[in-house]
């Protein structure tokens, strides 16, 4: 199979090298699936060694993962759970101010990623608006950088609202439509994200049940606290 010399362009625009172009060949997808593939490789469902690279570095999503870690303010007696945990770094961190923490991602690679990254950590795969846990199984639920790709919003937002024991807490850090097609949403990322504004993403929150719902804006990264 062939590659058009934009896709190959592509692929080096985002730091991809020789494993992903025999990835995207070896899919054997017709060229206008590469963006929801290439979406995919690098953010909604990582893989390869430049993911792994990214995800595990210390300081990707350092400025998410601090506003997160903040807003929740955990102690030893909370139990997070982290969906999308990527490379684990949230949950490595979470860990050091005693809670008990658990991840969950769909990407196979970043569930391994987490487990390397994050030793002591619990982490599972699973799909964010089917959370394979109980009722009321945790006191905190954390999101970074995963909302954006959600295809029904208020669904995992349920979801997180059911597995938190009252009066549990939600932190998620997302991308406003302000960064759309900026480094930090670069296309074809971007086309296939869902921006919000944040009256919009106050709404959703409350839909799913949850209340004393904020939103800081911060140049377009939104901070979402609810309880």
């Amino acid at each position: 199979m062939g590659v058009e010399p934009n896709i190959a362009e592509t692929l080096e625009s985002f730091g991809l090298g020789d494993e992903d172009l025999k990835a995207w060949e070896a899919s054997r997808l017709p060229d206008e699936a590469f963006g929801d593939w290439l979406t995919d490789r690098v953010a909604r469902r990582p893989a390869g060694r430049r993911a792994r690279e990214v995800y595990g570095a210390d300081d990707v999503h350092g400025f998410a993962r601090r506003a997160i870690l903040e807003a929740l303010a955990l102690t030893p007696t909370d139990r997070l759970l982290d969906v999308g945990c990527g490379g684990g770094l949230l949950l490595r961190d979470a860990m050091a101010t005693g809670a008990s923490v658990t991840g969950l991602d769909h990407s196979d690679e970043m569930v391994k990623l987490t487990c390397e990254r994050a030793p002591g950590a619990e982490v599972v795969l699973g799909d964010a608006a089917r959370l394979p846990f109980e009722d009321d199984a945790f006191t905190a639920v954390s999101m970074s950088i995963v909302f954006f790709f959600l295809p029904d919003p208020v669904a995992a937002l349920a979801e997180c609202r059911r597995v938190l024991e009252p009066p549990g807490r939600l932190a998620l850090y997302t991308t406003s439509p302000a960064l759309r097609g900026t480094p930090a949403a670069p296309e074809p990322l971007a086309a296939r994200g869902r921006f919000y504004e944040d009256h919009e993403l106050v709404a959703l929150a409350k839909q799913a049940g949850f209340e004393n719902v904020t939103v800081a804006d911060d140049d377009g990264g939104q901070l979402l606290v609810a309880a």
